[in-house]
């Protein structure tokens, strides 16, 4: 099969020299002072080409305003088709836009949000449903605490688990650093139920900066029930020293 040719894009005389009638149509529409100067021209089509000029605008860095002009066959005069800003290669540009649900971070939800629901959330998977045998019932959704339409999937559980193992009540959190004792061996530690309880518990003293938070078992604070600190010795108050064999003049 032959190769197909590609014819290539006539030369404008007409349409090169046309800058001064670019740059007053671009002009008219641009704010004040933001068409800097010609920077090149460009043959799109034959007897279309465009010319661009630098867009001096604040908060355009990089940009060009474009004028498109066009000739008809045998005339002598360039005919402006548009105008319009364009990137040039260092513009900047507005990232991509993303659906809010997608933007959503951890630490966004306040009062009143509501997020949206995911029906294929990685991070769940079906919960326990009924059986119709009553003993077996009994079992998930009382001593098992289920009957949720989706519960965590491992990958979720590993996930939670990674995120409060790295954070504040990890083990590498400058209060536990310091640390002279672990949450494993603290009377306030509430250990977790299911899959998470070999490593994870819930603090429940009111005194420790993670209180009411979940805690890793080789976290810690100064706040460790079976830790004590050797009490101060209490301040001598010296006696007042009354001089009665000075006498002051006035």
């Amino acid at each position: 099969m032959a190769a197909t040719r590609t014819r290539a894009v006539k030369s404008d005389a007409v349409l090169a020299a046309a800058v001064e009638t670019a740059r007053e149509a671009v002009v008219a529409v641009a704010d004040p002072g933001t068409v800097g100067e010609h920077e090149s021209f460009a043959m799109d089509e034959d007897r279309l080409g465009t010319h661009y000029f630098t867009c001096t605008a604040p908060g355009y860095h990089g940009w060009r305003w474009a004028v498109s002009l066009a000739r008809v066959p045998r005339a002598k005069v360039a005919t402006v088709c548009e105008t319009h800003l364009v990137p040039g290669a260092e513009a900047l540009l507005s990232p991509q836009w993303l659906p809010w649900a997608e933007r959503l971070q951890p630490g966004d939800v306040g009062p009143g949000d509501v997020t949206p629901k995911i029906d294929d959330d990685p991070n769940l998977v079906a919960g326990f449903e009924a059986t119709g045998d009553e003993d077996v019932d009994e079992v998930g959704f009382f001593e098992l605490g289920l009957g949720r339409p989706r519960v965590l999937s491992a990958e979720g559980r590993e996930a939670a688990a990674q995120r409060w193992y790295d954070g504040e009540h990890g083990p590498s959190a400058a209060v536990a650093v310091k640390a002279s004792e672990h949450c494993s061996s603290c009377g306030y530690f509430v250990p977790m139920a299911g899959a998470l309880r070999p490593v994870f518990g819930v603090c429940a003293n009111e005194w420790s900066p993670s209180d009411g938070s979940v805690v890793s078992l080789d976290h810690g604070c100064g706040a460790h029930s079976e830790v004590d600190m050797a009490a101060p010795e209490p301040e001598r108050v010296s006696a007042p020293v009354l001089d009665e064999e000075t006498l002051e003049e006035l």
